[in-house]
């Protein structure tokens, strides 16, 4: 099995032991919190030599991330004028960012490591409490590992994810602002929840969590059925995160419609897959 100790902490976080009292202290550590909040944190997942090699990967592919600058609802999708004029779907926000597509990434480079590192997906999935036939990493060719790099301007507005869960890493943030907001459990499989979800798009911070993650956190969230955004950046550093997906059916990938908007480019697969969602929410 391929070690990761040049980059990740494995003795805080023994993710090479499965069978050891601490990784089940850890597991069962992360399912209360991601019972509770849908999010889970581990501080400094990454150590300082590990992350200078993410920095020095980032910094390089960086340039190659497509930049896209519009407006989007939550759901990334179209509005429509038979809604009224207050409905979610009809909330447009400024959106400034940037994504790298899943093949700029090396299998040797340390992004990709830890993402297939064998014991990376069963720790995760044992974190969530998915079963192992529901528990697959994205196979989309452009998004099942990527950075986004967030640069000044108004962040990634409030939006629900495709994929049920999300894994982050935080490699470099922003001289200000960029801090992550959501909003747990606002949404279900049978309910868009459409009046809570109208609530936040109007200024209620009530149910508003929030997190400022630093470089080396890695974050395991439910993004699609939380509410959440990257909070407005400023200054001349861009902001860095890592992004690992993971989905529950094999063979999964992004809606055609998203994948254009974040990474300027459709492949056949996204067509393919289109129209498949084992569920009936808005993407």
């Amino acid at each position: 099995m391929t070690v990761l100790h040049d980059l990740v902490d494995m003795g805080k976080y023994p993710i090479d032991r499965p069978n050891s009292p601490a990784f089940r202290r850890l597991i069962a550590d992360l399912r209360r919190e991601l019972e509770r909040d849908g999010c889970a944190v581990l501080p400094g997942f990454v150590h300082a030599e590990g992350l200078k090699q993410l920095l020095a990967e980032a910094s390089r592919v960086a340039p190659r991330a497509h930049r896209s600058f519009g407006r989007t609802n939550p759901y990334f999708g179209k509005d429509d004028p038979d809604l009224p004029p207050d409905h979610p779907v009809r909330w447009f926000h400024d959106r400034s960012n940037a994504f790298v597509p899943a093949d700029n990434f090396a299998a040797d480079g340390p992004l990709r490591r830890i993402y297939e590192y064998p014991g990376f997906m069963p720790f995760i999935r044992e974190a969530l409490g998915e079963p192992e036939d529901r528990f697959f990493r994205y196979d989309d060719p452009l998004a099942d590992v990527i950075i986004n790099t967030a640069e000044a301007g108004p962040g990634f507005p409030w939006h629900f994810d495709t994929n049920n869960y999300t894994v982050t890493l935080a490699i470099q943030n922003a001289e200000e602002g960029g801090a992550f907001e959501y909003v747990p459990h606002l949404r279900t499989p049978e309910d868009e929840n459409f009046a809570e979800v109208a609530k936040v798009l109007k200024g209620d911070r009530s149910r508003v969590r929030v997190l400022e993650l630093q470089p080396g956190d890695l974050q395991i969230f439910r993004g699609r059925y939380a509410l959440h955004r990257v909070a407005p950046l400023a200054g001349a550093r861009a902001r860095h995160v890592g992004i690992f997906s993971f989905v529950e059916r094999a063979g999964m990938c992004g809606s055609v419609e998203r994948t254009r908007q974040l990474y300027g480019r459709v492949l056949p697969v996204h067509y393919r897959w289109a129209g498949c969602r084992g569920d009936k929410l808005l993407d």
